[in-house]
């Protein structure tokens, strides 16, 4: 007899909140009970590659492109362990979503006091902010070095796709997820072409996934690797996974939901190592086109465009760069505008109308980028991204610790706890994260 899973009865949470997280498309894609296990694997198929989405966003560019122009292959063993880091708190997040019904942020307001949910509203708003001016700044460059946008006239552009989200996701949650697909394909593409056409030191890209004590030892190379850390493990994508896991419609049992939990994995982890792919070539590429021609300063998305082609004496090489970015930016559109609603809806309970929320989110974003572009221009948007970096850095923990202590919890997560080596694990890497990105954090203040 199958246990049906009732969290009314469970004790570690002090309240319900007694809605649905994305209401809109809760339960709204079927599980089949029947069939084989790729048809099942198939239907949880697609938050992963959301989530990975923020894992190659236009944030993460700068500093995967200053690591590969200035220490050759030598970085990439951060990228590395960085993504096997988002690989454990996805999972993580996803398990707690499954598992309570809960998203991360509604957890937050069941389990805490009205003013320290308050004020994780307040902190996870400023990251999703930060992570949207990343975004719009990375689409805004594109659009210039594609087509000769002014970068004003390209940050105001990337207000129309508000609308554009709010018809897909009327037209259904999996029209979204074949989009982000669709545009993540793209990136790949353009990334293996980047690849062939560099021709790295395959021995150097082998040795390099090696981590080597000089990343601790010099000073400039620890820099960069906390930065390609803190660009990695995105705090709104930890609040997006506990949601979007739940627009599968399962069973309110055991079973049921350690198969979901199973699969729901194998998709993040899987999409996490197509981001670990992406992020490792825009290093690759950058090491093989820049560190061994003498142009170890590139550590500018605009300088690396405008320096592909000649290094490397082919004409593609700069144009699937800035398609690739336009693409990255138009992904991390998608997802970070989710993320938005969500953790409104979770904290406070609010219910805004998806084209307000949407609107807001985004001109959080657009009026200081657009202020930095019209008065610094070029330069001053190339510094806002790095910023942004540095203000989600700050606001990693408060993401992490609650999604460890919850998911550790016996009483709150009943079967469904992390078991012990995962647990000690977690801490370790929430620790690790935290010193890691504060030490950023610090070191780029004073």
């Amino acid at each position: 007899m199958e246990k049906t899973v009732d969290m009314k009865k469970n004790k570690g949470w002090k309240t319900s909140t007694g809605n649905l997280s994305l209401p809109e498309v809760h339960g709204s894609i079927n599980v089949p009970k029947e069939g084989s296990t790729w048809k099942k694997f198939a239907a949880f198929m697609g938050p992963g590659l959301m989530v990975a989405v923020g894992y190659m966003d236009p944030g993460n560019w700068a500093t995967d492109i200053a690591g590969g122009a200035k220490f050759g292959y030598t970085l990439l063993s951060v990228i590395l362990i960085s993504n096997l880091f988002a690989m454990l708190l996805q999972h993580l997040s996803l398990k707690l979503g499954i598992a309570t019904g809960r998203d991360l942020a509604q957890a937050c307001r069941d389990a805490y006091s009205r003013p320290v949910s308050f004020v994780l509203w307040i902190l996870a708003e400023i990251a999703i902010a930060a992570c949207d001016l990343a975004e719009v700044i990375g689409a805004a460059i594109a659009l210039n070095l594609l087509f000769g946008i002014p970068l004003t006239y390209g940050i105001i552009i990337t207000a129309i796709d508000v609308i554009f989200i709010l018809f897909l996701q009327n037209r259904g949650f999996r029209i979204i997820e074949v989009i982000v697909g669709g545009l993540i394909l793209i990136i790949l593409l353009c990334f293996g072409y980047e690849i062939i056409v560099s021709n790295p030191d395959w021995f150097g890209v082998a040795k390099g996934l090696v981590p080597s004590h000089q990343i601790v030892v010099n000073p400039e190379m620890l820099y960069i690797a906390i930065g390609i850390l803190g660009a990695t493990v995105m705090p709104h994508n930890l609040y997006l996974h506990s949601s979007i896991v739940q627009t599968r419609k399962i069973e309110n049992t055991v079973p049921a939901k350690k198969s979901a939990i199973k699969f729901a994995t194998i998709d993040s982890t899987a999409s996490l190592f197509i981001a670990f792919f992406i992020n490792a070539a825009i290093l690759i590429m950058a090491a093989a086109t820049f560190h061994f021609s003498d142009n170890q300063h590139v550590a500018d998305i605009t300088d690396a465009y405008h320096l592909l082609d000649p290094i490397l004496g082919v004409k593609l090489a700069g144009l699937f760069f800035a398609v690739a970015l336009l693409a990255a930016g138009q992904n991390s559109t998608l997802t970070g505008t989710l993320a938005g609603q969500i953790i409104m809806e979770g904290f406070l309970n609010i219910k805004l109308k998806p084209w307000l929320r949407r609107l807001i989110t985004r001109l959080i974003a657009i009026v200081p980028a657009l202020i930095v572009a019209i008065i610094y221009g070029e330069r001053g948007t190339a510094d806002l991204l790095v910023l942004s970096q540095v203000i989600l850095s700050l606001q990693l923990s408060f993401a992490v610790v609650p999604l460890v202590a919850f998911t550790s919890d016996k009483f709150k997560m009943g079967e469904f706890v992390n078991p012990t080596w995962v647990k000690y694990t977690s801490w370790v890497v929430a620790v690790i994260i935290i010193a890691l990105n504060s030490y950023l954090l610090i070191d780029t203040i004073f």
